[in-house]
């Protein structure tokens, strides 16, 4: 049986366990999963109906983005450290993927990506303005959030290259994708994702092409 990861091209969620399994060198296959479509054998592995799911060679079900997370740093142990390696390390690491996975992407990713790509491809109405409003007001103190770190840190959590970064280059090229991040006017943190998106592993989400929604000329450029 081969290692399946069921996902979408812009869930952040999934994109985070694509990058996470690409630095740790595990090899998977992609598998795109309509999760609107509430199919009977996707619920059966995840009844909460979301993706990533990860399924196992050898038939082990893995569901949410932060607990593949978790399962990668525990089965593959050997390859890249992406949590730190003290506890003081892991606690930065996690406090900040969670701020991406939850309050960035509450605050900022549904506000954006789920009114304007989403509701479209969804027939589920017209977008609602004043959460597009809200979106592109929030997204400039989280750009700044993510320049205040880098002033004073390599990367987000610390000197090393960890889940934090990828949780939230991960929200990022979603709406990078979409053509909504005022890199302009947050130098800082445009520089650290163009570190972050040069990465081997980060690569492929940059070939993504969704039919008859591609996205700005910039968005697979490593030099912007």
């Amino acid at each position: 049986m081969t290692r399946t990861l069921y996902h979408l091209a812009l869930s952040p969620f999934s994109r985070k366990v694509r990058v996470a399994m690409r630095e740790k060198g595990v090899e998977f296959q992609l598998k795109v999963e309509k999760v609107w479509e509430r199919r009977p054998e996707f619920l059966a592995l995840n009844p909460a109906g979301t993706v990533p799911v990860l399924v196992e060679e050898d038939g082990s079900v893995i569901a949410d983005s932060s607990v593949i997370c978790e399962y990668l740093e525990e089965v593959y142990p050997g390859e890249r450290n992406l949590l730190g390696e003290t506890a003081k390390e892991r606690i930065e690491v996690r406090r900040l993927a969670a701020w991406f996975d939850q309050k960035f992407a509450r605050e900022v990713t549904d506000n954006l990506l789920r009114e304007k790509m989403m509701k479209k491809f969804l027939g589920l109405g017209e977008p609602n303005s004043a959460a597009i409003r809200a979106g592109f007001q929030n997204i400039h103190y989280h750009l700044d959030y993510i320049g205040w770190l880098i002033e004073r840190r390599r990367f987000l959590a610390g000197d090393k290259y960890s889940l934090a970064d990828i949780a939230a280059a991960a929200q990022l090229s979603c709406l990078d994708y979409i053509g909504d991040v005022p890199w302009a006017d947050h130098e800082r943190a445009k520089e650290w994702y163009a570190r972050i998106k040069s990465r081997p592993a980060f690569r492929p989400l940059l070939a993504d092409n969704i039919p008859g929604a591609p996205p700005p000329a910039h968005y697979a450029d490593l030099d912007f």
